[in-house]
C-alpha cells in the first residue's frame, strides 16, 4: 500500500484549502493553511494567472490528497465510473466516498484517513461480522461496520470518538452501541462530499 511520507501541510498549502491530513490538528490554530499564506515554494507569489489545463489539474489533485491515493488507482476509479450510467463525475465522487477507509473516517472511528487506513490494515475494523483489512473496499447499502470486539481495539475508538467525532453524513448512520458501530443506508452522492470539488472539470481533464 503505497502512502505519501513527505509533510502534508505542503499538499493542503498547495491546493489551498484544508484537505484535513492530519486529523482534528487542520481545527486548530497550528494549521499551516490559516498560519501561512500563498502557496509553498520559493516562488510562490510570481506565479501568473493558471490555465484551464492547470485549473483541472488542481481539482484532480485535491480529490487525490484528500482520499490518499495515487495516480493509477484514481484512474481505475475513474475508468470504473465512465462505465456506469449517467453523470461520469457523480458516479467517480460516489466510488470514493464508498471507500472502507472514508467511510471509517466519516463515522468518526479515525480521525483522518492516514489513521484510518492503519486501522484497517491493523485488523480492528469488521465489516458484517468479519475482519476486512482493505482499505479501497467499496462498501455497500446495508453493510455494517463496526469495530472488533476487543479491549485494545475498543480503547483505541473510544479516544477518537472522545476528541469530538464529525457530523456523520446522511448517507450512513452511526449507532451509539459498545462498541460503536455504523451502517451504510444509501449510496453517497455529489452533495454529500466533504470536499468543495467540481467533478466535471476532473472528467474534462481525464476525457482527453
Amino acid at each position: 500500500m503505497g502512502r505519501h511520507t513527505g509533510p502534508v501541510c505542503r499538499l493542503c498549502r498547495r491546493e489551498g484549502t484544508k484537505l484535513f491530513l492530519k486529523g482534528t490538528r487542520c481545527d486548530t490554530p497550528k494549521c499551516a493553511v490559516d498560519r501561512r499564506e500563498g502557496m509553498p515554494g520559493m516562488h510562490q507569489f510570481r506565479r501568473g494567472k493558471s490555465s484551464e489545463y492547470a485549473i483541472r489539474l488542481r481539482e484532480k489533485q485535491k480529490v487525490k490528497r484528500f482520499y490518499g491515493i495515487f495516480e493509477r488507482q484514481f484512474r481505475k476509479y475513474f475508468y470504473e465510473a465512465n462505465r456506469k450510467a449517467g453523470n461520469t463525475g457523480d458516479a467517480l465522487m460516489s466510488l470514493l466516498e464508498r471507500r472502507l477507509d472514508n467511510v471509517v473516517t466519516r463515522l468518526g472511528f479515525a480521525v483522518s484517513r492516514p489513521q484510518a487506513r492503519q486501522t484497517i490494515r491493523h485488523g480492528h475494523i469488521l465489516v458484517n461480522g468479519r475482519k476486512l483489512d482493505i482499505p479501497s473496499y467499496l462498501v455497500k447499502p446495508g453493510d455494517q461496520i463496526a469495530i472488533k470486539d476487543r479491549e485494545h481495539s475498543r480503547k483505541l475508538i473510544a479516544t477518537n470518538v472522545a476528541e469530538g467525532a464529525p457530523p456523520v453524513p446522511e448517507w450512513l448512520d452511526r449507532i451509539s452501541s459498545d462498541p460503536p458501530e455504523g451502517r451504510v443506508s444509501r449510496l453517497p452522492s455529489t452533495q454529500d462530499v466533504g470536499l468543495p470539488v467540481t467533478p466535471q472539470l476532473i472528467v474534462e481533464l481525464l476525457s482527453r
